[in-house]
């Protein structure tokens, strides 16, 4: 049978716990990200018609070289995982900021 926790060591947990890994969110996101767009663009391609990919092509836009083609679906995941892996790690370290501002507050 486990002791009860003190006082600091709950604290301790609690500070570990409340904390993200921005470099997991990053590669969490980036994945998540890049899949998503891969899948998408495969997805028009192999469904097919006429105009495929009208509105997802405007990412092109944004996102030089990326069509909704087989090369551009492979551009798009190098995209997609780009930015996924840029919001992954800003949610984890905005987070943590704040995280620690509330600690800090008494919070």
């Amino acid at each position: 049978m486990s002791r009860p926790l003190t006082g600091d060591e709950e604290r301790l947990i609690e500070a570990a716990v409340a904390r993200m890994r921005a470099g997991v969110m990053a590669i969490v996101f980036g994945m998540v990200g890049g899949l998503g767009l891969f899948i998408a663009t495969a997805w028009l391609l192999v469904r097919g018609g006429e105009d495929v990919g009208r509105n997802l092509g405007l990412l092109s836009n944004y996102f030089p070289g990326y069509s909704v083609t087989w090369p551009g679906s492979m551009v798009g995941l190098l995209y997609g995982a780009m930015v996924g892996a840029i919001v992954g790690g800003s949610v984890a370290w905005i987070y943590n900021r704040i995280a620690t501002w509330s600690e800090r507050r008494g919070g």
